[in-house]
């Protein structure tokens, strides 16, 4: 099976610099303009996206056939009382220089942890990827956020990389394979490469 994962493309949130998780923020004109511009999808039955809106507004925009399947635990990361802020905003706040020296894995005060991200994250995509294989599908899109995409790579992915190491652009993901016989003993993503559907 053929597994394509794509991140959202930007907000105005995202061209600020902001940490932007659980805020709903839709698609800043620039990215709309880059996806209508770029070659839709198709011959897409189904494609599993986050329910923030910048992702079912990429979605919809690059898969117009397909149907939209929204998927609650592949929103963003939840930074809690550092959403909305920038890196610079917060330089001499104590909880953020706490939070960065923990390599940016310990607790967002009000939001989560990396741990329990991963956790959300990729208890979602095997079941995502069960069900595709319960319906004999041949190929499942995700079209998600950076986090999450990163999420799932550095859960499933081999060779494995830290979680860090999977970051993308916007608009870009990966495309990978997985074999189905395996996936309920053995979940592995593989023949990982690059995706850039939409052209910069």
């Amino acid at each position: 099976m053929e597994v394509l994962l794509l991140r959202h493309g930007e907000t105005a949130g995202n061209l600020g610099g902001r940490y932007i998780g659980r805020t709903d923020e839709p698609l800043h004109e620039t990215a709309r303009r880059r996806l209508r511009e770029a070659k839709p999808v198709d011959g897409i039955a189904t494609v599993l996206v986050s329910p923030l809106q910048r992702a079912v507004e990429t979605a919809r925009l690059l898969f117009p056939e397909g149907v939209l399947t929204e998927c609650p635990d592949l929103r963003e990361f939840d930074f809690g009382d550092f959403e909305g802020r920038t890196a610079e905003e917060m330089k001499d706040d104590p909880a953020y220089r706490q939070w960065v020296n923990s390599g940016c894995t310990g607790p967002c005060p009000g939001g989560e942890s990396l741990a329990d991200f991963l956790e959300r994250t990729g208890t979602a995509f095997d079941l995502a990827v069960r069900t595709s294989i319960l319906q004999k599908e041949r190929r499942l899109f995700v079209v998600g956020h950076g986090g999450s995409i990163m999420a799932i790579m550095s859960r499933y992915a081999k060779p494995p990389r830290p979680f860090f190491k999977w970051h993308l652009r916007h608009c870009c993901g990966y495309r990978v394979r997985l074999d189905p016989a395996n996936w309920h003993n053995a979940p592995s993503l593989q023949d990982c490469c690059s995706w850039e559907p939409v052209p910069r």
